[in-house]
């Protein structure tokens, strides 16, 4: 199996093609980074910019280039012994027409040879409405869209279809009759083509229908329907009066805007097809197909389907076995069905492969031993990582400062709850009603499917984690303890739930039913497993995240909803020794595509858990500065006091370190807190738009930042930014040099090796600039001739233009590189300094034989070196020591610094003094081998 070194994730989009990617593959390479690991690169819908909303798995994406350019990408990797990680996506398709899957399930229904591949209950509880998928495209309600013309019905090159805007719709071949027919009524029935036409409504009567989904009559309704489409367009292309004739049928059934009788055909051939029309806001009640979360336009993958794997997943095999695709990146892993079936699936395509899983770790929660991968695409990481960067005392500070700012003390697990609680009511209501009505049929007593819904909402609002891998009628001990904690916390929370709604929840969903219910009981619980992640996504990660706003920079993927925040140094030790004994390939992620914020965005914020003192004052001073700039909306102040922190501390994390770029910050702001705004679900929703408060946000923003003599605030902040910009600064170094030297695998986001300030999709998506990179490395690569303490000491005093952490994360990547199984196979030991460091440095050691590195690192600095000093040199450091293990060398070589340093004893032990470990880096990376000393 090839372990990636170090990744480095691309996000593919009609603007950075297969050809931009092999331009930078030498930069990479020299770089130190191993594997490009690229977001999906399969054929998707016209205009997407990120690839996860695939039309068709088995072709590359022609917006990304040709199969000759993508060729040429992978043999310039080769050259370069780089790998490819390749993002793959099984839970989920682009619900649109493009997706001729999806197209030819709309034309034929439960008849389509694609219905199984797509999560579909065809038989929902409302009987009248069988055999028809509920499509929510509608921008007004039904009898609206189709009263003022907003559906038409044509003929085109693909046969008759209707057409909604930029949509086209196909007509069930079967329908087609009602079209044509009225044509054999018109008063000239000697027309030279009414026999082919005749013939043709008898050949359209003879199409078995829908219903009929024997493999036999769906291969002839296929083969006949075909026939009969080209046999329209000759007698439609042929012969003029039959052209007539059906386009004046066409605007007929268009019907007449105002003429509520004139839609009356149109609403009849409407009601014929395989799908049902419906308004967007309303029709996810009834909706019957399962999405990608709370997205009508990504559906479900039915993968633990042979034939859907087979087909969805051929071109991801050729990949692999052609050598084009090195490793493989599974897209939400929990959306699946049974995830553990469908890796050993792959893994038996592909037995010797790197394979790591979108897996979102909560609180103390493992990945499951069993999973044959290398571990997840790593938010575990990053939030231990970057909970260590936190200030315990002062998040406790910042806790106080919250609840008096804001008004809002509930804590975080409870605004998790009500959250949670309320997305799965209003974005997946029909899901609910869905799972309601199953659990309904293994009740043995009256409760009714509403007190069924009461308690599911109850108690997947409750589940600690995303999900449970329950399969083949096994509960194991884990899954058992997180059903039980869920049930009780549900009744806790709301005892006006009947008890026996719960009692009867918890006897299916351990699967402790009757004999005759075990089948129902098993199916219920794998829809159930499907259901508690998008519950948890929305509302912890897309709604919590953004209506506690504490301390933004711990509100990421993966937090611990019991809120605990800060991450002590023996837990990141820790959790490091448990990843490097279960998971050592498993991948150390600092920033992703779905991060909240940039990773040096992240960093200054937790510098405010130093600063709690400062904060506080700030927060004061800047609300009562700008409250002549806020607007009342309905009453409410724009902004109000918990949007005002979090756009303080989104200032504080984002703002440019080049002033040229503040006018397009101020943009992307403005953008940023309409869709934070919009996520919170307060004042304004993406499913009910405020125009008129977003606006309000939008001028708010433009007024603080608008340079002005009277601006006081604009003044005021800049001061406290460049301060905590300075500390976050030496966040972000500790942190990249932490990445790289912990067990699993590093990996940059694309643009990350100079300072990361982004903030969330899609700004996190926007152009890099790798020309500019590719010469400042090679600048780099240049001044390290003249001596690598002189070019530090140079990079440090102009450590904003960000070629310092450019430099770090280079030679710190090269020196893993150069020493790979040190860091894949060495083993791993904490390591204590002395006196009023020793909650300061953050060190361990990495062994392999008689290959050492040693890493350490400072934190929480601001109490330590004054803004604007490095914390370098005995000034700072004194005598403080850092204690090594008594078998490791003594003498070492700084990888950054070039700097020979000595061990010496102190009481019998070995020692590392810290002022020689911060000389003239305020990181340290050693390299040393006990063989021969």
């Amino acid at each position: 199996m090839r372990i990636p070194i170090a990744t480095y994730r691309f996000q593919f989009n009609p603007n950075f093609r297969f050809a931009n990617a092999r331009a930078i593959v030498p930069y990479l390479h020299r770089l130190g980074v191993s594997d490009v690991y690229a977001s999906p690169l399969f054929a998707a819908r016209t205009g997407s910019t990120h690839g996860y909303d695939i039309i068709d798995p088995s072709r590359l994406n022609p917006a990304l280039g040709t199969e000759a350019e993508f060729e040429a990408l992978a043999q310039e990797l080769r050259a370069h012994d780089m790998g490819l990680l390749l993002d793959i996506v099984p839970n989920h398709m682009a619900a649109t027409p493009e997706n001729l899957w999806w197209a030819d399930v709309l034309e034929n229904g439960p008849a389509s040879p694609y219905a199984r591949y797509f999560d579909i209950e065809w038989q929902p509880a409302t009987a009248e409405h069988a055999g028809q998928l509920l499509l929510p495209i509608l921008d007004r309600p039904y009898r609206e869209a189709l009263e003022h013309g907003d559906l038409s019905l044509a003929l085109d090159e693909q046969g008759l279809c209707f057409r909604y805007h930029d949509t086209r719709l196909p007509l069930d071949p079967t329908s087609y009759r009602a079209v044509l027919k009225p044509i054999l009524h018109d008063p000239r029935p000697d027309h030279p083509a009414v026999e082919d036409l005749t013939r043709l409504i008898e050949a359209i009567e003879r199409l078995p229908d829908r219903t009929q989904t024997s493999t036999s009559l769906i291969h002839t309704r296929h083969a006949d329907a075909e026939a009969i489409k080209q046999e329209l367009q000759r007698l439609y292309r042929e012969h003029a009066d039959i052209r007539q004739l059906l386009d004046e049928t066409l605007g007929a059934m268009n019907g007449v805007a105002g003429d509520s009788e004139s839609f009356s055909q149109m609403d009849r051939l409407l009601d014929r097809q395989a799908y049902r029309l419906e308004f967007w806001r309303t029709g996810t009640q009834e909706l019957n197909y399962r999405r990608f979360f709370d997205v009508n336009d990504l559906a479900g993958m039915r993968v633990e389907d042979p034939e859907v794997f087979a087909a969805t997943h051929a071109l991801i095999v050729r990949l692999v076995n052609e050598g084009k695709a090195t490793g493989l990146r599974v897209d939400h892993i929990d959306g699946l069905h049974d995830p553990m079936e469908y890796l050993e699936r792959l893994r038996d395509q592909a037995p010797d492969l790197y394979v790591v899983v979108e897996k979102v770790l909560s609180g103390d929660e493992a990945l499951p031993e069993a999973w044959p991968v290398a571990g997840t695409t790593g938010y575990d990481f990053l939030n231990a990582l970057n909970g260590v960067f936190v200030d315990r005392r002062g998040l406790e500070a910042l806790s106080k400062t919250y609840t008096r700012f804001t008004g809002m003390g509930a804590p975080f697990a409870d605004i998790v709850y009500e959250q949670k609680r309320r997305v799965v009511k209003e974005l997946f209501a029909g899901e609910l009603r869905r799972l309601a009505s199953a659990l309904h049929l293994l009740a043995e007593n009256d409760l009714s499917p509403a007190e069924l819904e009461e308690a599911i909402a109850e108690v997947a609002a409750c589940f600690p984690i995303y999900r449970t891998y329950v399969h083949h009628f096994n509960v194991g001990q884990r899954d058992r303890r997180t059903i039980e904690h869920a049930l009780d916390e549900a009744k806790r929370r709301n005892p006006t739930v009947q008890g026996a709604a719960f009692d009867l929840l918890r006897r299916v969903l351990l699967l402790e039913a009757p004999e005759g219910q075990r089948d129902a009981s098993l199916l219920f619980v794998m829809r159930w497993q499907q259901f508690t992640g998008p519950a948890m996504a929305k509302g912890l990660e897309d709604t919590a995240c953004y209506v506690y706003n504490r301390l933004v920079s711990m509100n990421e993927v993966g937090v611990d909803p019991a809120g605990a925040g800060a991450v002590a140094l023996e837990t990141f030790h820790r959790r490091n020794q448990e990843r490097l004994q279960q998971w050592p390939h498993t991948m150390n992620a600092t920033a992703t595509h779905d991060t909240k914020r940039g990773e040096d965005a992240r960093a200054r914020i937790n510098v405010l858990s130093e600063l709690s003192e400062e904060w506080d004052a700030c927060l004061e001073r800047w609300s009562e500065l700008n409250q002549g700039k806020k607007r009342l909306v309905n009453g409410v102040s724009a902004p109000d006091p918990n949007e005002e922190l979090l756009l303080y501390q989104t200032l504080i994390g984002a703002w440019p370190l080049d002033e040229a770029e503040v006018p397009g910050f101020t943009d992307r702001l403005k953008a940023y807190v309409v869709k934070a705004a919009r996520e919170a679900k307060v004042h304004t929703s993406w499913l009910d738009p405020n125009a008129e408060y977003e606006s309000a946000l939008t001028q708010f923003v433009d007024a603080i930042l608008t340079p002005a003599k009277g601006n006081e605030f604009l003044l005021d902040f800049r001061r406290f930014q460049r301060e905590t910009a300075f500390y976050g600064a030496l966040n972000s170094l500790a942190q990249v040099v932490l990445k790289v030297a912990s067990p699993g695998v590093p990996d940059v986001y694309q643009g990350a090796e100079l300072w990361d300030l982004s903030l969330v999709d899609p700004d996190n998506r926007r152009p890099v600039d790798f020309t500019a990179r590719i010469s400042l490395l090679e600048g780099l690569n240049r001044d390290e001739a003249n001596g690598l303490i002189p070019l530090v000491q140079e990079l440090l005093s102009h450590w904003e233009d960000g070629r310092l952490k450019l430099y770090v994360t280079a030679k710190a990547l090269g020196f893993r590189k150069a020493n790979a199984e040190l860091f894949s196979q060495g083993g791993y030991l904490p390591l204590q300094a002395s006196g009023a460091s020793d909650e300061q440095v953050i060190a361990f050691t990495r062994r392999k034989d008689n290959e050492w590195a040693l890493i350490a690192t400072p934190r929480l600095m601001s109490k330590r070196a004054p803004a604007g000093q490095p914390p370098v040199g005995r000034d700072v450091w004194g005598d403080s020591v850092l204690s090594i293990p008594g078998d490791a060398p003594l003498r070492w070589t700084n990888v950054l610094t070039g700097e020979t340093i000595d061990a010496t004893g102190s009481n019998g032990a070995s020692v590392l003094p810290l002022h020689s470990l911060f000389s003239h880096l305020p990181v340290a990376l050693l390299s040393g081998n006990r063989e021969g000393q």
